[in-house]
């Protein structure tokens, strides 16, 4: 065979993910930053190039800038707590204990939950008089106290919503690549003396850095893209305390009908997204021990 029929016939094995890979991902983001130049169709009115007026606008938005501090808030609060309750219960279920079985199906069990569903079982957790946590504060001689009522409480409840479903998740890919360290290491250090976190700290975490580097991406991207239990837990309140910019892009597009707007808000958690990983990429790469 050719050197130029390989080169074919690998780029016709690419060609189905390649045309995915721009029908779903690269012609939505040209698509998108290319609306949110122009207005919002109404009726009979087609949409006109405006420029950067939803720029301005956006700028101008009490409400986006909040939403985005709570996502920024939230991001910065839930992914390293994640991330290290999710490495905490792999090195725990990968030791040998009894029922570990039990405990690592234990862990995960929130990830294959439904988000909506999700967001019902802590709805009775918070509800004021009958939830468990107000029902908890009653022993305690505590009042009631509307949880997801409160300015100063509801984006600390998603926060709490988020971590409990995320961190099994994560966990299985800790567990999967601790259990690809070779015991050979671990006991060479033990022999020369060295202690469990000397170990942890010199030997498994620097392995585990691709997979740390893997996790937090996706960790980023969860953060940014919740919506589920906004819609179902707060929806948004009180006063936009607990909205996050994904629920009002979609708040945006399909309850106001602003597809412009949403477009441009769009773009924004675009940037947000590639410069974060790009971020993460740049300064962990030179620190992740491949084997």
């Amino acid at each position: 065979m050719s050197r130029f029929s390989i080169h074919i016939q690998g780029w016709l094995l690419l060609l189905p993910a390649a045309v995915l890979l721009v029908a779903f991902t690269h012609y939505p983001v040209v698509a998108t930053i290319w609306h949110s130049f122009f207005s919002t169709p109404r009726g009979n009115r087609p949409a006109r190039f405006i420029g950067l007026e939803n720029y301005d606008a956006m700028l101008a938005d009490p409400v986006f800038w909040m939403s985005l501090w709570n996502n920024l808030l939230f991001a910065l609060a839930t992914i390293p707590l994640t991330i290290v309750i999710a490495l905490a219960m792999a090195l725990w279920v990968n030791g040998r204990i009894a029922g570990r079985g039990l405990l690592r199906l234990a862990y995960f069990t929130p990830t294959i939950l439904p988000m909506i569903a999700v967001a019902n079982i802590w709805l009775f957790f918070y509800t004021p008089d009958y939830g468990l946590l107000d029902q908890l504060r009653g022993l305690a001689g505590l009042p009631a106290f509307n949880w997801l009522g409160s300015r100063e409480t509801a984006l600390w409840c998603l926060m709490a919503v988020s971590v409990w479903k995320e961190a099994g998740f994560f966990m299985i890919f800790y567990l999967a690549a601790l259990q690809q360290i070779p015991p050979d290491l671990t006991e060479a250090a033990q022999i020369e003396g060295a202690g469990r976190w000397h170990v942890f700290r010199r030997i498994t975490f620097p392995l585990l850095m691709p997979t740390t580097l893997f996790v937090l991406v996706n960790a980023v991207i969860n953060a940014f893209r919740v919506v589920d239990h906004v819609v179902v837990m707060t929806r948004g309140g009180p006063d936009n305390a607990s909205t996050l910019l994904l629920f009002y892009i979609y708040e945006t597009g399909f309850k106001f009908w602003d597809q412009g707007y949403a477009a441009t808000l769009t773009v924004v958690l675009l940037l947000l997204l590639g410069g974060a990983a790009l971020l993460q990429f740049l300064l962990l790469e030179r620190r992740i021990h491949y084997r």
